[in-house]
């Protein structure tokens, strides 16, 4: 994984919860990449006509509440999003998003610092988060060293099978 991320800002607001990311009609889609082109859908459309693969998702405060549904964080991991940075997230969705290998920052002041279409800097590693267009920085809170290994080996199952691949 990619320790420093840049990209375009797309901008949401606080409580942007799991029915508005992937809504629940399309429940029944199982292939990741078909996911993908529901996120978002309904309430903000602009988002799927303009967004790119490698663009960076700053939010509010409890991103991601609502309900458990592991395909919100599906829908944004096989878009191309490489990392959402958010005020805070539904804890939830931050474990189903560490666990499909989606990185997640909580990071204080984010919301404030960003507008639609800045450009941004996140390095994983040291926790910063540039605004490239305004030069603001900010620190966001350290992900723990297990999360970054998960994050490290593109998820959970990858993780889990490369450490009993260490014991066999």
């Amino acid at each position: 994984m990619d320790t420093v991320i840049r990209g375009r800002v797309w901008k949401f607001p606080d409580d942007v919860n799991t029915d508005v990311i992937y809504p629940g009609r399309y429940m029944s889609i199982l292939d990741p990449a078909e996911t993908a082109k529901h996120a978002f859908e309904t309430v903000y459309p602009r988002f799927l006509k303009e967004a790119r693969a490698g663009d960076i998702i700053v939010a509010g405060k409890y991103f991601g509440c609502g309900s458990s549904r592991e395909q919100a964080a599906t829908a944004l991991r096989f878009f191309g999003i490489p990392v959402i940075v958010a005020e805070s997230f539904a804890r939830i969705y931050f474990r189903n998003a560490i666990n499909l290998g989606l990185p997640v920052l909580s990071c204080p002041g984010v919301s404030a610092a960003f507008e639609q279409d800045h450009e941004a800097e996140v390095n994983l590693a040291t926790g910063t988060v540039k605004n490239l267009t305004t030069g603001a920085e900010l620190k966001s809170l350290p992900l723990p060293p297990l999360i970054r290994e998960i994050l490290d080996a593109g998820g959970l199952i990858p993780h889990l099978k490369g450490r009993l691949a260490q014991t066999a």
